[in-house]
């Protein structure tokens, strides 16, 4: 039986035709019935198909009747059951499991757990880009995986499409003869059969190849590549077996949090879920744990046997938070609302960490950690269209070192934590090692947008279809500050970016504090460059200026740091004819009435509360 399986990824750059290219698979291999397809079939989030990626892998099995006749019609009716076989060659059906993986780099880790349940990858290249940095990025984690590669290049019906160019590049990236890159279209299904028999040839079973891992004994060992939750029946695991076997009932235990379950139903997914006997080595499927507590299932950890465990398998680690955000209620009411929505988040997204913490002027809220700005993104949208909360979410910052003058060091990781001017001897920041590929033309505007996000640009480099590829270091901090929607502005989409974090560096940052009527909003607040902080502050309070709804008295917007006011505007009040209903008479009537206005004002500039409305939050975040 093991002959006759095949595991493998489909990796991309974001946009290049993935989750397309799947669907006409499940198409041609009768995964799904034509009457039950529609786009982006394994993209079963609402966010998913709104933006048009993939957020969460999704395994499918599919049923291929391998045919030796690459490309031929009567092949591919014959691979739908609906004809005979014209050449009377041998069919043979074999089992393809196919983990459809996240594109963007936010999700990198993700990803390269998915490579590790699988032995093998298709590289898809779109024919009117080429390749780019993420596609570098990912097929790095695969050669390191020691997998074989099957070249793509996607959407060739496309007018633009570059095919012969592409492919000479693929094959120089990958070193192989360029007729062994195959063409493919994901809109018209082109190609698609050619690349499920290349599946077939190319890639082993997994008797056949040893996956890179130390086993020790025998004894049950799957790994855990995603997993989602039910209110119903608990967290239900994907993973991929990789020793023994699972059958309902049987007792297991996560290695890494050390919790036993058993087994309430084992499976396969066709990509609904599918109950089975048993899962075997080799096999990918889901088990039902019924477990209901946060925390549990984590990407990567091994589920092995509770009465006779062996260790897990190794490379595990828990992805850490690149970003932090605090997220409040807007109404304090709804505190326990929020508590309940983020654990039921994490049930399905264990990348996501959390803890509560308090503000003074906010309240209660929680101090977020997370993968990347597309992370924090959907996040705070499931929050409101999952759980309908209205949130105020502050904005993001890295994690900090701070080394106080007593010689204790304290992780900072909120802006309003960050020490005053001069009560720390040094502060130390993230950095991370990018790469960016972009068409020559590009070149100059890209290398100034990095040294304008305090880069240091190392080696560049030409690829062969005249692209540049440049490396760079640079604090995560200018990383987050809106550089990848930068890079793609200047470039007209066609730069491309990956990075890798590298470490801690001495940082010369402080603290912008934004006081609104004279009140400091610590969800405004945050760390800047010093060389940068005016610049910082003038267009915090311009943009502030445009954003913020106008108050019945006039509004101060003023950006502080070290002590001093060094950026304010003012926007004027909202004037309200208080003298409308008057008609005719005596003017001293008019006059007491707008007198009167005049006094309230002033009693409301001294007294009156700015209710920040919060859309205002997020366009603060998302235009930073």
């Amino acid at each position: 039986m093991q002959d006759h399986i095949r595991n493998f990824s489909i990796i991309a750059h974001i946009d290049h035709g993935k989750s397309t290219l799947a669907d006409r698979m499940l198409e041609l291999t009768g995964t799904i019935p034509a009457r039950r397809m529609q786009e982006q079939v394994l993209d079963r989030m609402e966010l998913e198909r709104e933006r048009g990626i993939t957020i969460k892998m999704q395994p499918v099995r599919m049923v291929w009747k391998y045919h030796e006749e690459t490309g031929d019609p009567e092949h591919e009716a014959q691979a739908r059951g609906s004809g005979p076989s014209a050449h009377g060659s041998s069919n043979s059906e074999y089992v393809l499991n196919l983990i459809d993986t996240p594109g963007h780099v936010d999700f990198a880790y993700e990803v390269s757990r998915a490579l590790t349940a699988v032995e093998g990858v298709v590289l898809l290249v779109d024919a009117t880009q080429g390749v780019q940095a993420q596609t570098l990025s990912v097929l790095a984690v695969a050669k390191r995986l020691h997998l074989p590669i099957i070249p793509v290049v996607s959407k060739v019906d496309s007018p633009n499409a570059r095919t012969a160019d592409i492919v000479s590049e693929l094959a120089l990236l990958l070193g192989v003869p360029e007729d062994s890159v195959l063409h493919s279209s994901g809109r018209t299904g082109e190609g698609v059969a050619a690349v499920l028999n290349a599946v077939v040839e190319r890639i082993p079973a997994p008797s056949q190849r040893r996956v890179a891992v130390e086993k020790e004994g025998k004894g049950l060992q799957a790994l855990i590549f995603d997993f989602d939750y039910s209110d119903h029946r608990g967290v239900i695991v994907y993973l991929r077996v990789f020793e023994g076997s699972i059958k309902k009932g049987d007792t297991l235990k996560f290695c890494a949090a050390g919790v036993s379950f058993n087994a309430l139903e084992v499976g396969i997914l066709i990509p609904d879920e599918a109950a089975a006997e048993s899962l075997s080595e080799g096999e990918i499927g889901y088990i039902v744990t019924g477990v209901k507590k946060p925390g549990v299932a984590s990407v990567g950890d091994t589920i092995t046997s509770a009465r006779h465990p062996v260790p897990a398998l190794p490379g595990y680690e828990k992805p850490t938070p690149v970003i932090w955000a605090s997220v409040y209620p807007e109404s304090q009411d709804d505190l326990p609302v929020l508590r309940q929505s983020l654990e039921r988040l994490r049930l399905s997204d264990s990348s996501l960490s959390y803890e509560e913490e308090s503000s003074g002027v906010m309240g209660k809220g929680f101090r977020c950690g997370f993968l990347g700005m597309l992370h924090l993104e959907i996040v705070i949208e499931r929050l409101r269209r999952e759980f309908n909360l209205a949130l105020v979410v502050t904005m993001p910052t890295t994690v900090y070192e701070v080394v106080h003058q007593n010689g204790k060091v304290e992780e900072i990781y909120a802006p309003s934590r960050f020490p005053e001017e001069g009560s720390a001897t040094e502060v130390r920041e993230m950095w991370a090692r990018v790469v960016v590929i972009t068409p020559a033309a590009y070149l100059g505007a890209v290398t100034q947008l990095l040294y304008d996000h305090e880069a240091q640009v190392g080696e560049t480099e030409t690829l062969p279809l005249g692209s540049v590829q440049l490396a760079a270091e640079m604090p995560l901090r200018e990383l987050m500050r809106g550089f990848f929607d930068r890079l793609k502005s200047i470039s007209s989409g066609f730069a491309s970016l990956s990075y890798e974090m590298i470490g801690m560096r001495k940082a010369d940052v402080v603290r912008l504090d934004v006081l609104v009527a004279e009140e400091p909003v610590p969800a405004f607040a945050r760390i800047v460059s010093r060389r940068k902080v005016q610049h910082e502050a003038e267009a915090m309070v311009e943009r502030l200026e445009k954003l913020l709804p106008r108050q019945l008295f006039e509004l101060k917007i003023q950006a502080k740091t070290s002590g001093r006011i060094i950026a304010a505007r003012r926007k004027s009040a909202l004037r309200k004819d208080v003298t409308g209903y008057l008609y005719g008479g005596d003017i001293t009537r008019k006059m007491k009435l707008l007198e009167k206005q005049k006094r309230g004002k002033k009693k409301m500039l001294a007294r009156g509360k700015v209710n920040i409305p919060h859309d205002v939050f997020l366009k603060v975040v998302r235009e930073s």
